[in-house]
């Protein structure tokens, strides 16, 4: 099968030929599933761990995503329910009063690239709107990003109105972003760090197995 290739396709950000292979490994009898983890999420591995390393930039990063996308909405409606294992969820969201969306979306393109379902809430998101979410989507982690210093506070008042609701033990919380710190982190009680995307994908991980 054409794994490799797709995963090779993915790591050049070449979307229309991740498509095409895609359609050629299914014809061939490829199992979605089988596409996704053999193809499209290692291709995501690799620009994960390049990224980490500084040995490519976000706009590398960027247009792999895509590419990866491009894959995914093809064979993601192909998944039968019983082929694939529950994804573990994840919302994210850029905190109130913070506009700042690009590292919030690369972090949760990599963590979709790596098999996580993602509700992105987007910017300027209310400590209410993510106890929302969380109450709504029951996620196994919810991830929140500031790149001002006036808005990290908003980090600490989402975790006081998740314990508030109920809620904070039933989800992990990883923060980031430039101003952020694993000493903050610890400070405001959430579970993890991550200060890039390829590290926000070492976490969540961690996290989900325990």
């Amino acid at each position: 099968m054409k794994f490799q290739e797709i995963a090779d396709a993915v790591i050049a950000g070449k979307a229309s030929e991740v498509e095409r292979l895609i359609n050629e490994a299914l014809s061939a009898g490829a199992k979605p599933i089988e596409i996704i983890n053999g193809g499209l999420i290692s291709g995501m591995q690799v620009i994960a761990d390049r990224f980490k390393r500084n040995e490519i930039y976000l706009p590398e990063v960027l247009v792999a995503a895509r590419a990866m996308t491009a894959g995914i909405n093809i064979v993601k409606p192909l998944v039968a329910e019983s082929d694939a294992p529950p994804a573990a969820k994840v919302v994210i969201g850029t905190v109130k009063g913070d506009m700042h969306d690009i590292g919030k979306k690369v972090v949760a393109m990599m963590l979709q690239g790596a098999g996580f379902d993602i509700i992105d809430l987007g910017i300027d998101v209310s400590p209410e709107k993510f106890v929302e979410a969380v109450r709504e989507h029951q996620p196994a982690i919810l991830g929140m990003s500031a790149l001002l210093t006036t808005t990290m506070p908003a980090m600490a008042k989402t975790i006081d109105a998740l314990n508030e609701s109920g809620l904070r033990n039933k989800v992990k919380v990883i923060i980031g972003g430039a101003p952020i710190t694993d000493a903050y982190a610890k400070e405001i009680g959430a579970d993890g760090y991550a200060p890039d995307a390829g590290s926000a994908v070492d976490v969540a991980k961690q996290l989900i197995a325990g």
